[in-house]
């Protein structure tokens, strides 16, 4: 019997509802309030002012920060080539960021994509669980190292400390709850049995609460999971920090063609605080991957660091188009690639013996 594939139970209407009240706020904020800190005017001025050499810097970095979306899978999943692993990781993306409730459907794809490429059930929900948790740890620490990328550009980080302090509280719960769980079976149980105990008056009131045992789930997960995270860590660190690193790297070198590679520019420092604080704004999970939410943050930051406002908003526009457009693009051609492959695989295992 195989094991059902995550998320392969979507609730339609529940989808749609998430998927229109993400639609409005991302509206919202791109129509109302990037205009309050930005200028799509003299974004539009400063956009034309790019020169080719500056063009090209532009796409080189994009094409690195692509290249780079084909690690993390292959990081955690032994014997898993690079273009697997590319296909998985852009097709999720394409479908998280451009369908309602999309996170659940991208899920059920991995999952599918991956035994496609006979990753064994089992193996196969570790590496998206894995994935999914290293990029979240990246994501909480990154406010972290903004606040001291302020402090090493010689600026006063003080005003931005709660950005540090709420990615560093909750980094630290969640990576010490993680680690208790990790650390032996005992451990597990423990947190199952504290966490029965904490839902235990909802079970009356919220009839989906009344049967769930959560000892066994997260024994069941320390299990899948205690001998991926033991042996691929340290490749899985550096392959969701290279993600991180060379989607900044875009934002950065669109900042300095629009203000002139020739001329004075804002501190690569400044920048990747203004970076790396907006993505605080990924814990809000209104609208896909931060869309608009980020955005907004990172304009003001770069604003209030000195950078003029049309420049900060054409930076920052440039960044969205090259780091989402893009991988919609090849998540699209990634899907329909594998949906050649498994339906060859399909009827190739289908097929009566001779």
């Amino acid at each position: 019997m195989s094991t059902p594939a995550p998320g392969a139970q979507i609730d339609k209407k529940k989808s749609l509802i998430l998927g229109a009240v993400g639609l409005f706020f991302i509206v919202l904020i791109f129509w109302k309030v990037i205009p309050q800190i930005g200028s799509y005017s003299d974004a539009l001025d400063a956009l034309k002012g790019m020169g080719w050499v500056a063009l090209a810097v532009v796409v080189i970095a994009v094409l690195v920060y692509l290249t780079s979306y084909g690690f993390p899978f292959m990081a955690a999943t032994p014997g898993l080539k690079f273009w697997p692993s590319e296909q998985i990781n852009q097709a999720a993306f394409a479908i998280s960021n451009g369908v309602p409730g999309g996170g659940a459907v991208g899920l059920a794809f991995q999952y599918g994509m991956l035994s496609t490429y006979n990753v064994a059930p089992a193996a196969a929900t570790s590496t998206i669980t894995a994935v999914g948790i290293w990029s979240t740890f990246i994501s909480l620490g990154f406010p972290i190292l903004g606040v001291v990328a302020l402090t090493l550009s010689g600026e006063n980080g003080s005003s931005y400390v709660w950005a540090g302090v709420i990615g560093l509280v909750i980094l630290i719960a969640v990576i010490f709850g993680f680690t208790m769980l990790m650390r032996s079976e005992r451990a597990a149980r423990w947190i199952g049995k504290v966490g029965n105990s904490a839902i235990k008056p909802l079970r009356t009131r919220i009839k989906k609460l009344a049967t769930i045992d959560l000892i066994a789930p997260l024994v069941s997960f320390r299990e899948s999971m205690y001998d991926v995270l033991r042996r691929r860590w340290a490749l899985l660190s550096v392959a969701q920090i290279a993600v991180s690193v060379t989607q900044f790297l875009i934002l950065y070198v669109a900042l300095r063609g629009i203000q002139g590679w020739d001329q004075p520019g804002t501190s690569i420092w400044l920048v990747f605080a203004a970076f790396a604080i907006s993505q605080i704004g990924l814990m809000i999970p209104i609208t896909p991957g931060g869309l608009g939410t980020v955005d907004a943050v990172m304009i003001g930051l770069l604003v209030k660091f000195g950078v003029d406002n049309g420049e900060a908003t054409a930076a920052d526009l440039v960044w969205r188009a090259t780091s989402y457009v893009p991988q919609i693009v090849i998540g699209i051609v990634a899907l329909v690639a594998w949906t050649k492959k498994a339906g060859q695989k399909f009827a190739t295992t289908s097929s009566p013996a001779a």
